[in-house]
């Protein structure tokens, strides 16, 4: 009991000082405050959406308000059917972080507990497993997840589990090659001989000393998991209940938004998922600093 508390404390330390080395880099830190302002939209959207995203806005005639320019009553604007921009823009947030964060989640936890049992057996079992990482490398992405979604359904779920089933393949093989290397280390003799078992020996001993390079390929997740439910969305493959700034994209292209000089329904939600991305791209130059000391002297 006393060796898995002080086992608990020292994971606690590890991601202490691990979240303090990555937020010293002065993108991490930019890249923070871009989530932190998504993640309060997407908590609050109700308190701070002016308008559901699905409401149709109108005057006291009931004409529609169609194509409204951004002004101190809409912020950035309608659409073509009067609906308020900034509502769904704030309500698309919702969207992204759920199927964001879930499938990041989901692929640290696949492709890292693969690529530990892989790389600490070894022998048959890492051959069968690293022969099915290459037939799932071989899978074309985006016609995959689409094939997928268009069979389940074009739900939240669905894209979630469409994006997780390929993505893990990268956090396996890297978590592998390290588990490699720690496996001939004095500490997993030293387990070994003290009469712990296999099991303990992975989740106790090596997964502690590979999890920042997980947490590096999660937030990698976190990117491809929005511009690809984006992308779906565009498509027309997205969940058609849900709000979401790739299907805002669709609608605007439907309606010939540009032609029609209608540039305040792209612009925004174009520029929200560039910021998302971008800002999980930042976050992962805070953690390679973790993953590469040799960067901190740069």
């Amino acid at each position: 009991m006393e060796e898995k508390k002080n086992a608990v404390i020292r994971a606690a330390a590890n991601l202490r000082a691990t979240l303090g080395l990555m937020f010293r880099h002065p993108l991490a830190k930019a890249g923070l405050v871009i989530v932190i302002v998504f993640t309060i939209m997407a908590v609050f959207a109700p308190l701070i959406a002016p308008y559901h995203h699905d409401e149709i806005i109108s005057d006291s005639s009931g004409r529609w308000l169609s194509y409204q320019r951004p002004a101190a009553k809409f912020w950035l604007g309608t659409t073509d059917m009067g609906r308020g921009i900034f509502s769904q823009i704030v309500y698309g947030a919702r969207t992204a972080f759920m199927v964001g964060l879930l499938a990041a989640l989901m692929v640290m936890v696949i492709g890292t507990v693969v690529g530990l049992v892989s790389g600490y057996f070894g022998g048959w079992i890492d051959q069968i497993i690293m022969r099915v990482v290459d037939f799932v490398y071989g899978i074309p992405f985006l016609p995959f997840a689409m094939v997928l979604v268009t069979v389940l359904g074009g739900s939240r779920w669905n894209i979630i589990i469409a994006i997780s089933v390929l993505l893990w393949r990268e956090t396996c093989r890297v978590v592998r090659s390290q588990v490699l290397s720690l496996k001939e280390r004095p500490f997993v003799e030293v387990a070994r001989s003290a009469g712990a078992g296999n099991l303990r020996i992975i989740f106790v001993h090596l997964a502690p000393n590979i999890y920042p390079i997980s947490l590096l390929y999660g937030v990698f997740a976190v990117g491809w998991a929005i511009l690809t439910e984006a992308g779906l969305s565009f498509l027309g493959f997205g969940d058609p209940s849900s709000c979401s700034w790739g299907k805002m994209l669709q609608e605007a292209y439907l309606s010939q938004a540009l032609s029609q000089g209608v540039w305040w329904w792209i612009f925004p939600p174009g520029i929200a998922i560039i910021l998302i991305v971008m800002s999980t791209y930042f976050i992962s130059q805070g953690i390679e600093e973790v993953v590469n000391p040799k960067l901190r002297s740069r």
